[in-house]
């Protein structure tokens, strides 16, 4: 089966969509599937090209740029990346991202997988998929008009015009993959997109058990004190994270002597405002961190945060869960009571919900848990066995082979020629009710 996969993220971005493109590219070439990648230049959570990509950077007239990256071969093709994000200007990033990947060379693909967000990328690599008779899985990681929708960043009119592509996409696909039963619902519910092409393949944890070893290393280095009950949130920091709850809260405990200490790892294009609202003593900002050092300050921390805007409750399912699962640690949640994200932290018992942009809620959580022991403990472990039985790395992308490989097949038969599937060793994943 020879796949060819169209995102514009991947490694080595470190954090959100690109880990996981990465991690089934990875995957199928291991199996034996011949795997092609078309992408853009690094630039996520940052908002800016890593040092060392963007041939147009080097004056040396290239447009792409060809890699091999653990045994596959990557594309990538130019564009623009915007400073400051916003609707207009990401779709004119993934309009001049799409068109690149669409004149690319695809190797004749038995199945193409196109990786949404970014949506209008996916857009214009159908248009060649369907003149050239090539299958299509789209992979939605996040519903993007709902995300236009609850974020706030487009008005009426902008969401209406943008529910209509993206169902028109979708109807496009052979296959739809998600990666919840709610995104499903949704899809077929909301937008009548055909329940037999929607397949739901959940995000994996893709990284490896944290034993905690250099927790007292990394405490001591960074200043962390025995006492000091930290609460970490670790990604993007952006429009729909909301950080400035954590500022706030940050404040509140600082007022009131409080032992809770936030800390904020990683990048994104809030990260200066949030650090212009004042940093005190009960807040900490870490620079993204390698994978090893990542990890040890991961397992080094009280408590894991997931902090949402106010108003989101369908379009995602933040991908740090998968990680924080796996750490055995507790995690606060400041998100809206009928979110996803609320549903998967039940759904796993691996923590508290309270309510988004409460900053006082937020210190009230963190010193409870701070307190208790026995309740913290209890949260982390429900975590990780959720972590073990559902989020899997083998059996969730053994579940997606087996859909792309059914795909291929079909294709095979169409084309006249016998496509068998690669099937040895391949398990189907256990969806939770």
């Amino acid at each position: 089966m020879k796949v060819t996969i169209i995102g514009l993220n991947y490694s080595p971005e470190p954090t959100g969509i690109a880990v996981y493109t990465a991690g089934l590219s990875e995957a199928l070439t291991a199996t034996g599937h011949p795997v092609t990648v078309i992408t853009g230049n690094p630039h996520y959570p940052q908002w800016r090209i890593y040092d060392g990509y963007g041939g147009h950077k080097r004056g040396d007239g290239r447009e792409h740029e060809h890699e091999r990256i653990r045994g596959v071969n990557v594309t990538r093709v130019p564009h623009g990346v915007p400073s400051k994000p916003r609707l207009w200007n990401r779709l004119g990033l993934e309009l001049s991202f799409g068109i690149r990947a669409v004149f690319s060379k695809w190797d004749k693909p038995d199945v193409a997988v196109l990786v949404t967000p970014a949506l209008f990328s996916v857009g214009a690599a159908m248009l060649r998929a369907r003149l050239v008779h090539t299958k299509t899985c789209i992979w939605v990681q996040d519903i993007y008009s709902l995300g236009v929708s609850e974020s706030g960043t487009g008005g009426h009119l902008a969401t209406w015009l943008l529910r209509g592509i993206e169902r028109s996409i979708l109807r496009s696909a052979n296959t739809v993959v998600v990666i919840h039963e709610r995104f499903k619902r949704y899809l077929v519910e909301e937008m009548a997109i055909d329940a037999d092409s929607v397949e739901v393949v959940r995000n994996w944890c893709h990284t490896g058990y944290p034993n905690g070893d250099r927790r007292e290393e990394v405490r001591t280095t960074r200043g962390w004190k025995s006492d000091d009950i930290v609460v970490l949130h670790a990604g993007n920091m952006g429009a729909k994270q909301a950080l400035e709850n954590v500022v706030h809260a940050s404040k509140i405990a600082e007022q009131r002597g409080s032992k809770v200490r936030f800390v904020l790892l990683g990048d994104g294009n809030k990260r200066h405002q949030l650090e212009a609202m004042g940093v005190n003593r009960r807040l900490e900002f870490i620079d993204p961190l390698p994978e090893e050092a990542f990890q040890a300050t991961l397992s080094a921390a009280d408590i894991l945060l997931v902090n949402e805007r106010p108003g989101l409750t369908e379009m995602c399912v933040p991908s740090k869960l998968t990680t924080y699962f796996n750490t055995g640690l507790p995690v606060i949640a400041a998100t809206d009571e009928f979110s996803v994200t609320a549903d998967e932290l039940a759904l796993a018992g691996g923590g508290i919900r309270i309510n988004a942009a409460v900053p006082g809620d937020l210190v009230d959580a963190a010193e409870m848990l701070g307190r208790d022991a026995e309740s913290s403990a209890a949260y982390g472990a429900a975590g990780r066995r959720f972590s073990a039985d559902f989020l899997s790395s083998d059996a969730t992308i053994s579940r997606f082979r087996r859909i792309l490989e059914q795909g291929a097949c079909d294709s095979g038969v169409e084309r006249g020629r016998l496509a068998r599937p690669f099937l040895t060793g391949a398990t189907d994943a256990v969806e939770p009710k």
